[in-house]
């Protein structure tokens, strides 16, 4: 008996073929196109802090660098779009569950390990009561790839 056929694992586990979202070669490769999207993200903060964060204050600038953000990321998933298509909205919204998650990780990871911020001061991003904005940016990762690929069928 394989390991994915075995009935002691989660139905989840247990599936096999276009189902699993790891084995599908588009997931795969918007995976790994998440990596880009690092790329995009830590030059949104450099130009944050060197181009208008003194002028603005940091909370505006958060903001600010949000909206840039999401516009950047708007793009960005046209052109993973047109790339590799998405086949099923339950694929793009697989596809943008697993980018929020690898957001969050990375997010807290190089905020706290690389740039040297405290726990809570990383939390205090995703505080909408105080002004900041950083789950918009979580929410449109997640939502992203589906609303492209509809815009593009429409």
């Amino acid at each position: 008996m394989s390991a994915t056929s075995h009935p002691s694992l989660p139905a989840a586990l247990r599936r096999s073929g276009p189902d699993r979202a790891w084995a599908d070669r588009t997931w795969r490769r918007w995976t790994a196109a998440w990596l880009g999207g690092t790329v995009l993200a830590i030059a949104n903060g450099v130009a944050r802090e060197t181009l208008y964060a003194g002028r603005v204050g940091d909370l505006a600038a958060h903001q600010i660098s949000t909206a840039t953000f999401v516009a950047m990321f708007a793009a960005y998933f046209a052109a993973l779009e047109r790339r590799w298509p998405i086949a099923t909205t339950r694929r793009a919204l697989e596809i943008g569950a697993t980018w929020v998650l690898l957001t969050v990780v990375f997010e807290f990871g190089f905020g706290h390990w690389v740039d040297g911020k405290s726990w809570s001061e990383l939390a205090a991003n995703y505080d909408l009561t105080t002004g900041h904005v950083f789950l918009l940016v979580l929410l449109w990762v997640g939502i992203a790839p589906a609303v492209v690929r509809a815009l593009r069928r429409a």
